[in-house]
């Protein structure tokens, strides 16, 4: 009877704190007790399951898939986006509102952000950008060669210039292609001073943001040349290559695949971007599924953004 008695008050006191909104103190007044008892009978509350505490997501909202995500592949996080077409516009387009709102309320003083700058959804990303009130960022580096096709050069260029101007950040442009023609033509590249003093601050990223993409490479990749021939990507993937991080290929385990090829691209490289503190990837679609389970086995993504369509894929 003695613990039913004592139950009884820790309910009291439970429902006084929750349910009516009064503070501690004036609970301890009211009920003739101490500040420090008031503090432990709440503790008691929820030990003794007399209080529980529910999450309840909005509707639109997918934490069910999100856990699914963060457990199947080990993942810290996961961002699961409400979209109602499973088609690569529509996913892109939502994908990159969620990552804006994350960037905005995520970045710290002095961050220094590194960006892939041939992905569409990233780009998506930085269209729903809000200017940012004080200056926060150091510096936003290019951490794939953007030349290319005159036509889509400019993506690349406005893609890292854009996302430094929102943010209050020095840009740091990497004018060179991302596939050269050979590793001597890379070498010769790589000499360029201002190539130099970009790649020279890799080591020095806070935040990477990258995309994910299937062997077949996007549309926008395509037209900007900066990708291996047929015959090479075909080559790739009878090596076992699922997709690939700007342009650094990886099979479904995760697992590098390295060729000469790799020899030749001018970007991050993985073993890198696993020392970067804080790296989200954007992805979804249908035709980079395979690509994204294999990346996040890869073991350097700290924070998918994806769609519902994709996460259930994934989980499947």
């Amino acid at each position: 009877m003695t613990r039913l008695n004592e139950l009884r008050l820790i309910s009291r006191v439970a429902q006084m704190y929750h349910i009516e909104g009064r503070r501690q103190a004036e609970i301890a007044q009211h009920l003739r007790l101490s500040q420090a008892t008031v503090s432990r009978m709440l503790k008691r509350a929820e030990a003794e399951d007399i209080v529980r505490t529910s999450v309840i997501p909005p509707v639109g909202t997918y934490s069910e898939l999100e856990s699914a995500l963060r457990e199947k592949y080990d993942l810290p996080e996961a961002i699961v986006v409400e979209c109602t077409e499973d088609r690569d516009g529509a996913i892109m387009a939502r994908i990159g509102e969620a990552a804006a709102h994350l960037l905005e309320v995520t970045l710290a003083p002095g961050e220094i952000i590194g960006v892939s700058s041939w992905s569409q959804t990233i780009f998506k990303m930085v269209e729903n950008i809000h200017p940012q009130k004080s200056a926060q960022v150091k510096y936003v580096v290019q951490t794939l060669g953007g030349m290319g096709d005159p036509s889509v050069q400019t993506h690349a260029t406005q893609l890292t210039t854009r996302l430094a101007r929102l943010t209050g950040a020095e840009p740091k442009l990497l004018p060179v292609q991302g596939v050269t023609s050979s590793r001597e033509a890379k070498l010769l590249m790589q000499a360029d001073p201002y190539v130099r003093e970009t790649m020279d601050l890799f080591g020095s990223i806070t935040l990477a943001i990258v995309g994910i993409g299937a062997v077949e490479p996007s549309e926008l990749l395509a037209r900007s040349g900066n990708i291996f021939s047929s015959r090479e990507l075909s080559d790739l993937a009878e090596a076992g290559a699922v997709g690939d991080i700007s342009l650094r290929f990886f099979d479904k385990n995760g697992k590098p695949v390295k060729t000469p090829l790799d020899d030749r691209v001018i970007g991050l490289p993985l073993e890198d971007l696993e020392r970067v503190e804080r790296v989200i990837a954007l992805a979804g679609g249908s035709k980079k599924t395979d690509a994204i389970a294999g990346a996040l086995r890869v073991g350097v993504i700290d924070m998918l953004v994806t769609d519902k369509f994709t996460a259930q894929r994934l989980i499947e």
